[in-house]
């Protein structure tokens, strides 16, 4: 694409960096939805099936780690950028809650916020070492959650 076309759609830098999210945004959260469906109709297998989808992010040529945790950490708060990250990480936490909720977890907001954490350390680390164990260590500890927070 030449630099005028560049312009003409993104007149500015923030105009980018929000198309880049949006198209993110769409293929990490298919990708997560994805592993959680192949897991079954259990809400409680999705919970841990989700956590298939790390393995595939990480293994993933040119891949940086997240990349809505590295835009926050490289925009000012209170940016439309910034608000941009803050909106997905949102929706995906809801969509898990919503998930634990279904899987009668005691507490479906606490158990949401631990599964994405480890979603975020797993793509955190996938940088770091690349090395597969870790993906399937978080989701070891996905199960681990999973099976303390929803009684069958």
């Amino acid at each position: 694409m030449a630099k005028a076309t560049l312009y003409k759609h993104f007149p500015r830098k923030d105009a980018l960096v929000l198309a880049y999210l949006d198209r993110v945004d769409q293929t990490w959260f298919g990708q997560l939805r994805a592993a959680a469906r192949d897991a079954g109709d259990d809400p409680r297998a999705q919970l841990v099936g989700m956590f298939d989808a790390l393995d595939s992010a990480a293994r993933r040529e040119g891949y940086h780690g997240c990349a809505f945790i590295n835009t926050a950490a490289e925009s000012t708060t209170g940016s439309d950028v910034h608000a941009r990250t803050v909106e997905h990480k949102r929706v995906v936490r809801a969509w898990v809650t919503d998930l634990a909720r279904r899987a009668e977890a005691t507490d479906p907001d606490l158990l949401a916020r631990q599964l994405t954490m480890l979603i975020d350390g797993g793509l955190a680390i996938g940088v770091l070492d690349a090395d597969p164990a870790a993906s399937h260590a978080a989701k070891a500890a996905a199960q681990a959650l999973v099976d303390a927070s929803c009684p069958r």
